[in-house]
């Protein structure tokens, strides 16, 4: 039985950064060490692991930090744990695609998820590694493989599509982003980041060349981050703040919140003929327990579905193909 502890009336999970020591682990690790929702940081890289846990132990809130080096602790790092995120693999560099990352970060998410079902099968499992749209079906065909699979613990994290939305819809009508909603839907890369910025809240008046315009700023934003750090990283800070703020939704749902609402790439039948996608759920104790429809699309959002449609299908059907030679 996974170990539970208790502080108050709420359980405290135990909680894996797998790639805590990166660019993107290191930001996410400091701000999940300040959430009263973690009991146990489980911090797990190839380098540089113990150094990261000793510096965020120094900082007084009640989570505790064990660092863990290299594979052979691997599986040690991820015994008891309740919620385990990814962000392990290679940044993307000046000119790369997401798709460029595919043979290294498939091979590294292969090895990770494959140690989560030894060690912490029942953990819900949050992927950051790019290409999400085909690392989410690599780690499926892992969980189905070792008869481990439950599509409602397994996400792919799109919480950073969303929050850019927010932001950029915040600056154009001049209000907080905090008073900002729009769901963001599809995939994690280019064309199938689909904004449905008709039912953005509050609701904003542009014409059809702007809503054009926004999507692809939406869309792009990643190339946009790449670009301004000239070869020096990506979207590390940003990505950190979305992954803790997809954990601290998983983590009030594993703590019994029945209410809580997210995004994220899943195993769906919310649009028929693509068996991932990312909209809106409802989490519960048990992951995903109810899909929100999609509702009404503009003409814009509908043909922009259609036009992501081949292109998502041909990045699971990637992710699928890898694995099913990788288990052979």
């Amino acid at each position: 039985m996974d170990r539970i502890q208790k502080i108050g009336s709420h359980l405290s999970p135990k909680v894996a950064v797998l790639g805590a020591a990166g660019g993107i682990g290191q930001p996410l690790s400091l701000l999940l060490k300040l959430s009263p929702l973690i009991g146990e940081l489980s911090l797990y890289d190839v380098a540089n692991t113990p150094g990261v846990a000793c510096d965020l132990s120094h900082i007084s809130t009640g989570v505790r930090v064990k660092g863990y080096l290299g594979p052979q602790q691997l599986e040690v790092a991820l015994q008891g744990c309740h919620l385990v995120i990814i962000p392990a693999g290679v940044p993307r560099k000046p000119g790369m695609t997401r798709d460029d990352l595919f043979n290294i970060n498939a091979s590294i998410v292969k090895g990770l998820c494959e140690a989560v079902t030894r060690a912490c099968p029942h953990a819900w499992v949050a992927i950051i590694s790019n290409p999400v749209n085909s690392t989410v079906p690599i780690a499926a065909e892992i969980f189905k493989r070792a008869g481990t699979y439950d599509p409602a613990k397994l996400f792919g994290v799109t919480t950073l599509d969303v929050i850019r939305a927010e932001t950029f819809i915040a600056e154009i009508a001049g209000v907080d982003p905090c008073q900002v909603h729009v769901p963001v839907i599809g995939g994690h890369a280019g064309v199938t980041i689909l904004p449905v910025l008709s039912q953005a809240t509050p609701r904003i008046q542009l014409s059809e060349e702007r809503l054009k315009a926004l999507t692809a700023r939406i869309q792009d934003a990643g190339t946009e981050v790449v670009q301004a750090k000239a070869g020096t990283g990506s979207a590390t800070l940003s990505m950190a703040h979305a992954a803790a703020r997809f954990a601290e939704s998983c983590l009030r749902a594993i703590n019994g919140d029945a209410a809580v609402l997210e995004y994220g790439y899943v195993d769906s039948k919310i649009v028929p003929g693509l068996p991932f996608f990312s909209s809106r759920f409802r989490l519960g104790r048990n992951g995903v327990e109810e899909f929100i429809a999609l509702g009404p699309l503009s003409p814009l959002e509908v043909k922009g579905l259609e036009v992501m449609r081949e292109e998502l299908l041909s990045s699971i059907k990637k992710g699928v193909d890898f694995a099913g030679k990788q288990l052979k």
